[in-house]
């Protein structure tokens, strides 16, 4: 099993980066030789393409060893994938061309390359449709438990796009190869953007991954500090099942390693009072342990957060107040540890993260709400990414069209 927060060292793909231009280098002197066979050039890409995958399955666990609430645990799981599907086109035409290498030219191994995004949004059609069925089912059954509000329409919008998109691509497609479009500008135009789509489907499957990477892990039981995260009571003052199964997952998290290590811990029950609310959720917290047999000693309340991110940084400031150190968990619900990990590392907290069980419709909305984080949080990166997309698109397509 891998283990988290174990590497001091944020993994690097600056050899991935060498072995790029390297590949770019010998394929595009090679395509511009008259005279070169498909065959060398195939092993080449099949070659770059394995070695791709191995660098990105690696830094892809690094990242989990180092911080796995991080969007880069996302980032390296989707483009795993990508190039994944890429290989195994790269695998079949390569056999082919090894096979009865005089059949083939080096115009059809690009267009194989161009065309492999059109070819796995082919082939993963029927699951974008399951899944966008699940992510309206998912959103319709939170919106009856927790009302309309904006962020619980994210799965039914991005089941819209998902779908809608494929099928405009495939009519797009269609409609190219029934003859009506064949200029290279529309070529062009119809590559790049199933090549995009392909991206934003590996990126979304990407956070699904780190979300449920993250939720099924379980610290050690070495713990000092239990972050208890809040999230609404009852019109009494009580905790909602929601929050009782936070609290219940921590008390049984802590009695388990008092049992196996006969180390204590201290527990830090986060939450202000909201606007409906009789009393702050850390009070109610707190008053829970109690009845539960833990001693107040043990409990240290943050009372002013209304947020996952001041959950995080007003319990680092209590913790420092009163003089905890050493190392810390949080709990919250399972869908919830990667965002909620996502906040403790921003305010340069490390700690480890416990889910507590709930419903499977919150799940959907999690995996929404972190795909939109990425692509926000993250515009620099992205943009050099739909960037790299485009161009290589077009200097392919140019290519192919030029023979």
């Amino acid at each position: 099993m891998i283990e988290f927060d174990t590497r001091n060292t944020k993994p690097k793909l600056y050899n991935l980066l060498v072995l790029t231009v390297i590949v770019f280098v010998a394929v595009g002197w090679l395509l511009l030789d008259s005279k070169t066979n498909t065959v060398p050039v195939s092993l080449i890409l099949e070659f770059y393409f394995a070695a791709a995958l191995v660098l990105l399955i690696r830094a892809f666990i690094g990242q989990l060893q180092y911080n796995p609430y991080s969007y880069n645990t996302i980032i390296y799981a989707g483009f795993s994938l990508y190039v994944a599907f890429v290989l195994i086109v790269d695998t079949i035409l390569t056999v082919r061309i090894v096979r009865s290498p005089g059949l083939y030219r080096e115009t059809d191994l690009i267009d194989w390359m161009v065309s492999s995004s059109m070819m796995y949004i082919l082939v993963t059609f029927p699951f974008i449709v399951a899944f966008s069925v699940f992510l309206c089912l998912s959103n319709i059954f939170l919106i009856r438990r927790e009302g309309k509000r904006i962020v619980n329409l994210l799965g039914i919008v991005l089941s819209v796009l998902l779908t809608g998109g494929v099928l405009l691509i495939i009519g797009l497609d269609l409609f190219q190869t029934a003859g009506m479009r064949k200029s290279l500008a529309w070529m062009m135009f119809i590559n790049i953007l199933s090549s995009v789509y392909f991206y934003m489907e590996c990126m979304l499957v990407g956070s699904v991954i780190a979300g449920l990477i993250a939720a099924a892990y379980k610290p050690k039981p070495d713990k000092d500090v239990m972050i208890l995260l809040g999230c609404g009571l009852k019109k009494d003052g009580t905790p909602t099942p929601l929050l009782r199964g936070r609290i219940d997952a921590a008390l049984r998290f802590y009695r388990e390693q008092k049992a196996q290590t006969g180390r204590e811990l201290t527990f830090v029950c986060s939450g202000g009072r909201g606007p409906d609310e009789v009393i702050a959720e850390s009070s109610s917290m707190k008053q829970y342990l109690i009845s539960q047999g833990i001693p107040e000693r043990m409990i240290l309340e943050e009372n002013q957060s209304s947020s996952t991110f001041e959950n995080m940084k007003f319990s680092k400031e209590r913790m420092t107040e009163a003089g905890l150190t050493g190392k810390i968990a949080f709990v919250t619900t399972n869908y919830h540890v990667f965002r909620s990990g996502l906040c403790a590392r921003r305010v340069k907290m490390r700690a480890l993260g416990l889910g507590a069980k709930t419903k499977w419709y919150f799940w959907p909305n999690a995996w929404v709400r972190e795909f939109v984080g990425l692509l926000t949080e993250h515009r620099g990166k992205q943009g050099m990414v739909f960037g790299g997309l485009i161009l290589i698109n077009i200097l392919l397509t140019l290519y192919s069209a030029k023979f």
